[in-house]
């Protein structure tokens, strides 16, 4: 389940994964990983500010980059400890391997268009330009967490831990006890999030809310390798493979925002972009189509 959009110290830089099904170390040892430099190390001038900005869109993307959001999500919300976490899609990772090639849309990605993608993804809104300020200050910050850091190389921790297939089919009610035991307590009962006044603390799982059918947290082994590594929050390594696998196929069995790639129908888009075991978009579950029922992507945007 994506994390709480909680402050950095929530999750310890540099800590390492949990075991694979296979038994081996999702990422090595912690001294094989890369350290991102200390928030304190950031420098005091221009571009300093620049880097500071970026981090504030990071940690409170609604607030500070609202007119591109059409959820609550924050970046943080996927990628924890401010972007810095191994095995969460740290930043320092995905900054040294842009431009890159994506069979997601079939070409080579600049950095600024792979940001684009989480807005109108993972964020459920628009892109913004790519001379857009969000976009500037984004890429400043990840390119200073990358200090130092080789590029063209696949780093350990970087992405999700690629899981080996379940011992089991993923289910669906076990699943749902998973997720009763585990994961409602900070996301609700429905998935729903939660808030603490007007600011959201633990982001929403599926609903209006949360990323829509675009976004890579849709696919189950996405899902399953973030939550094997990093869920519950300051438990990691709590729950077994077959339980990630299990609650996230419950959690994306559940109706959210539209692909914003829709095309004519729920089976045609599904043909198109998602016609793989991970997704579950346009598959009937307990009943219901899913996609069927979903608002369309980016239907409403935060007003800055």
């Amino acid at each position: 389940m994506p994390s709480a959009a909680v402050p950095s110290a929530a999750a310890p830089t540099g800590a390492t994964g949990a075991a694979t099904a296979s038994g081996t170390p999702a990422t090595g040892s912690a001294a094989a990983l890369f350290i991102p430099p200390p928030e304190s190390d950031m420098p005091n001038d221009a571009f300093g500010k620049i880097v500071r900005e970026g981090e504030a869109i990071f940690l409170h993307t609604p607030e500070k980059a609202g007119k591109f959001v059409g959820n609550n999500l924050n970046c943080a919300s996927c990628h924890l400890d401010a972007g810095r976490r191994p095995n969460s899609a740290p930043m320092w990772a995905a900054y040294v391997i842009y431009p890159a090639y994506r069979a997601k849309n079939g070409h080579v990605n600049t950095l600024a268009e792979r940001l684009q993608g989480c807005f109108r993804f993972s964020m459920n809104g628009k892109a913004p330009a790519p001379d857009d300020p969000v976009l500037t200050a984004l890429q400043t910050y990840l390119f200073w967490l990358a200090s130092k850091a080789p590029t063209g190389v696949k780093l350990a921790g970087q992405g999700y831990p690629k899981l080996a297939p379940p011992a089991q089919k993923a289910d669906y009610v076990r699943g749902s006890e998973v997720f009763g035991q585990y994961c409602a307590t900070c996301h609700g009962a429905k998935g729903e999030g939660q808030k603490q006044g007007d600011h959201w603390v633990f982001p929403a799982l599926w609903g209006p809310e949360s990323y829509n059918w675009g976004a890579g947290m849709h696919q189950i082994n996405n899902a399953a390798g973030f939550i094997l590594d990093n869920m519950p929050l300051g438990q990691a390594g709590l729950l077994s493979a077959q339980q990630a696998w299990d609650v996230a196929y419950f959690m994306n069995a559940h109706e959210r925002p539209q692909d914003p790639r829709y095309a004519e129908s729920v089976a045609h888009t599904r043909e198109r972009y998602h016609n793989e075991a991970d997704s579950l978009y346009g598959l009937e579950i307990e009943g219901h189509v899913l996609g069927s029922d979903s608002p369309p992507a980016a239907s409403r945007l935060k007003q800055q």
